[in-house]
């Protein structure tokens, strides 16, 4: 058989094509680059792993913060019917409502403040601390008080409150200031 006689779809043209020395693959060269070539998928495969892992810490993070936002949402809005209830409290007096509703609404007011503690709300009160804008709101400046050191908290005008080392709402608060300050 010549080679005009071979076929290209012959099988059996392409082992007449093939020399003898391309069936056999020399024995030292082959484990080289197939060392190399698992070296480079096992490379590959560990970076897609820690991709995956770091995809998944990020997406765990992502989740919690969301729930920790809705979670702060509903407690602000039961924060301001606690606020509300505060103030009906302090309005009684004035207002000669029955000693009956009053406690009712006294309990109701210690039942919302429990129900924030159980998830780890705390009422700031900043009376006498530093001033720290991370949880105090300045409404107002007043000359230091004796005894008060500039930059201190006097008086609290709406309470504040934390929750997880942070501020859920930053207490307005009234500031001292040093004596003949201008408040600037």
């Amino acid at each position: 058989m010549n080679e005009r006689d071979v076929r290209p779809d012959d099988p059996a043209a392409d082992a007449a094509a093939t020399p003898a020395a391309d069936a056999a693959p020399d024995a030292a060269a082959a484990p080289a680059p197939a060392a190399e070539d698992a070296q480079e998928l096992r490379d590959r495969w560990l970076r897609a792993e820690a991709e995956l892992q770091n995809y998944r810490r990020r997406a765990q993070r992502d989740r919690e913060e969301t729930r920790r936002i809705a979670e702060d949402g509903v407690l602000l809005e039961l924060i301001q019917v606690l606020d509300d209830l505060e103030r009906a409290i302090g309005s009684a007096p004035e207002s000669n409502v029955p000693d009956a509703w009053l406690a009712g609404v006294k309990l109701v007011a210690s039942r919302a403040l429990e129900g924030l503690g159980r998830y780890g709300v705390s009422v700031v009160n900043p009376v006498g601390e530093r001033f720290d804008p991370l949880f105090h709101e300045a409404l107002l400046e007043v000359d230091a008080p004796a005894e008060t050191a500039p930059g201190t908290v006097v008086s609290v005008v709406h309470k504040g409150y934390a929750r997880g080392g942070r501020a859920l709402r930053a207490a307005r608060v009234v500031v001292a200031r040093a004596e003949g300050g201008d408040g600037r």
